[in-house]
């Protein structure tokens, strides 16, 4: 089956949303209570293992899918450690063969929940040099606002996780909200087109065979 097949994103959104302030305002004021899900402190507790007992700087790869990006990722970044987190453990499980740790990089898949892994990650004071997040689903019926990850009410530990962010969708109006849910926090930035020869993920290179233009945002928090 070919590359280039990816379908175009549709929405009933022709901008931002329009409840897109209200929405993060409400959450960065807001107290997160959710419990934490047994299984993510489970796996959190055993990556936080590794990461203490590591010296040098961490990076997360959060909504990693197979995990592909970040074993791309720790290549990169051969003297750090690579976290790779999704939720799915059917996508973590694809994770090929010739991704699997190698001398050029170290990293870390985890099966977790990142409305919860992000809360621990930055209770134990986790400080990432970099934090990417890579073609996140973009839910992109309006109804959906709250499902993605800057209406969401999880945004603020993103922000509390710091780093470097990356942002990267197939829908510019997903990175657009994400910077308008960042300027909210203090911290503004630009989304520009994203073009590479390389792509880094499954998806990136699926959407750019399709002649899908990518979207990104990178910002210092």
């Amino acid at each position: 089956m070919s590359d280039a097949n990816s379908r175009n994103i549709v929405s009933n959104q022709a901008g931002l949303h329009e409840k897109l302030d209200d929405i993060v305002t409400k959450h960065l004021t807001a107290e997160f209570k959710k419990p934490i899900a047994e299984h993510t402190q489970r796996a959190f507790d055993e990556v936080n293992e590794k990461v203490k007992a590591f010296e040098g700087p961490i990076i997360l790869d959060s909504c990693c899918g197979v995990g592909e990006s970040t074993a791309n990722l720790a290549k990169r970044h051969p003297d750090v450690l690579v976290i790779g987190i999704d939720k799915s453990s059917h996508r973590l499980e694809k994770h090929d063969v010739e991704y699997k740790q190698t001398d050029s990089g170290q990293y870390i898949l985890v099966q977790a929940d990142l409305n919860d892994f992000w809360r621990l990650a930055v209770a134990e004071n986790w400080q990432p040099t970099h934090h990417y997040l890579l073609y996140p689903n973009p839910w992109p019926k309006s109804k959906h606002i709250q499902r993605r990850w800057h209406g969401a009410a999880i945004f603020p530990f993103i922000v509390k996780l710091g780093g470097l962010l990356e942002v990267r969708s197939n829908w510019d109006i997903y990175v657009k909200e994400f910077a308008r849910a960042l300027e909210l926090t203090g911290h503004a930035c630009e989304v520009n087109a994203f073009e590479s020869d390389y792509a880094i993920t499954p998806f990136e290179r699926k959407y750019w065979a399709s002649a899908q233009q990518s979207y990104r945002l990178i910002i210092q928090l």
